[in-house]
């Protein structure tokens, strides 16, 4: 079944309108959850829906409650999210990074205290499409062990870096610090299929390409093994310390994934010189690396970002495929509007 964009985006609206979100958040925050869905991100759009419209009614995201500078020195500013809906705070948090660009170069919000903001490459992506390249980061609860280690110790801190193009096909890099994110792995589980490589370990200490066995586990393992745990573990000091906020080890203290850092780092190009020069130097990076033969016939060398925009074209015109049952929850909560 496949559902049209504007269909779904002005059922989500009402969704969170009903549930507390004022006109210009739930039209914000609706747009999000959509566009995650149109570009192929289906754990971070529908099917992360109905969960977070059950945490809003327990209480655990407070749709009123917006991030706030706290701490200003020239292009950087320190925030507080006051644990309010992480997408809203994260989008205003970047916008704000770009107004700082724009007057030095380079802005730089850290953003503490926030909630989960579902697909990072969300806000690479809407840095963009404002013509700023971008480098933005979130912390996360423990969820993948040290490398050498059992217990999930560090985050797997997804990593975004975007940069634009003239042409709209902007490259957009959103990596987890594991070989898979647990949306990735659900994605997998939910389909019926193995992973495409191993990607963590099972209950019993063995290597498994299973997602629902990793998810049960927690061992995923960590992109380059101990490189991505390095990663990892710089990631959390970096933001902890620019966020004065909570650390991977306070998240995990909580019970519950809320009250995270994140951070928002944007380049103005516009100020370092020539666009067209700078889009030609982008094109000719790209159309090379897309000159390896590729290892699978038929299977193009894609750059990161042009698998999400080839889907995202395919689903405005053909309407973005839901779970069924999914889709309903959805309706469901759409009639008690």
């Amino acid at each position: 079944m496949r559902v049209p964009y504007e269909t779904m985006k002005e059922t989500f609206r009402e969704i969170l309108v009903h549930h507390g979100f004022d006109e210009n958040d739930a039209d914000t925050a609706a747009t999000i959850f959509a566009d995650n869905s149109l570009d192929g991100v289906y754990t971070h759009g529908l099917n992360r829906f109905p969960r977070i419209i059950g945490e809003v009614d327990k209480g655990a995201i407070n749709p009123r409650l917006k991030a706030e500078p706290v701490m200003r020195a020239g292009a950087f500013e320190r925030w507080n999210g006051h644990r309010g809906f992480g997408p809203i705070n994260a989008t205003a948090a970047m916008n704000r990074a770009m107004e700082l660009a724009s007057e030095y170069t380079v802005g730089v919000v850290a953003l503490g205290n926030n909630n989960h903001w579902l697909r990072g490459g969300t806000y690479g992506l809407q840095a963009a499409r404002k013509g700023f390249a971008a480098i933005c980061w979130s912390n996360t609860t423990g969820n993948m062990p040290p490398w050498g280690g059992k217990q999930a110790r560090i985050g797997n801190n997804p990593l975004v870096m975007a940069v634009p193009r003239k042409n709209g096909m902007h490259f957009v890099l959103d990596v987890a610090m594991s070989e898979f994110s647990y949306g990735k792995l659900e994605q997998y589980r939910l389909r019926g299929e193995k992973l495409p490589f191993i990607g963590g370990y099972d209950e019993d200490g063995n290597l498994t390409d299973d997602p629902g066995a990793i998810e049960k586990s927690r061992r995923v393992l960590p992109i380059g093994y101990h490189k991505g745990s390095g990663l990892s573990i710089a990631l959390d000091l970096i933001a902890s310390m620019l966020s004065q906020g909570n650390t991977v080890g306070d998240v995990t203290s909580f019970g519950t994934e809320t009250g995270l850092t994140q951070v928002m780092i944007a380049f103005d190009p516009e100020l370092l010189g020539d666009r067209d020069a700078t889009d030609e130097i982008i094109t000719k990076i790209l159309d090379y690396t897309a000159t390896s033969t590729p290892a699978v016939e038929g299977r193009p060398v894609l750059y990161p970002g042009e698998h999400s925009y080839m889907t995202r074209q395919d689903n405005l015109k053909n309407g973005i495929p839901v779970i069924d049952e999914v889709w309903q929850k959805v309706l469901d909560l759409s009639a008690h509007c």
